[in-house]
């Protein structure tokens, strides 16, 4: 028998004002094109950033995509995630392995990495443009994007 529960999807990366808000606003993008109800949100591992607002180099990406991110604001990953979202998506290895050791035993959500839903590419990071400079954003970019698109295809079937 199917689920027929709405998948609810969390992304994390390190801060969440970089990858994970990407992630996140690509496939809000992704969903809403594809006529998914879901729910969506982003996160991080870390606690630096907790309330602020998303790196402005990645607003200014959303942007340039038609998409306003201005209004996230950074939240720290915590075990009610695990029960809340059916689908958990790291970012990057590091990400994962801390995402794994904070699971509750109690918790639902699948968790992977984001890229593995691009077929291809199972088992590649994300990565970081924090310290680089704004082409990192558009690769930053492109990669969440492809993945949002193959995730929502696949919550489609």
């Amino acid at each position: 028998m199917p689920d027929l529960e709405k998948p609810a999807i969390l992304f994390v990366c390190l801060g969440n004002i970089c990858r994970s808000p990407l992630a996140e606003a690509a496939f809000r993008k992704a969903a809403q094109q594809a006529g998914l109800a879901v729910e969506v949100d982003s996160a991080g591992t870390g606690d630096w950033h907790v309330g602020k607002p998303p790196d402005g180099r990645a607003q200014a990406t959303a942007a340039r995509y038609g998409i306003d991110i201005g209004g996230y604001r950074a939240r720290q990953l915590t075990e009610e995630d695990f029960r809340r979202f059916t689908h958990i998506f790291a970012l990057d290895h590091a990400n994962l392995s801390d995402i794994c050791a904070l699971a509750p035993g109690d918790g639902r959500a699948s968790v992977a990495l984001l890229l593995d839903m691009v077929p291809g590419r199972e088992g590649q990071a994300v990565a970081d443009p924090y310290f680089g400079d704004d082409e990192g954003f558009e690769v930053t970019w492109r990669d969440v994007t492809e993945a949002a698109e193959a995730l929502a295809a696949q919550l489609l079937q």
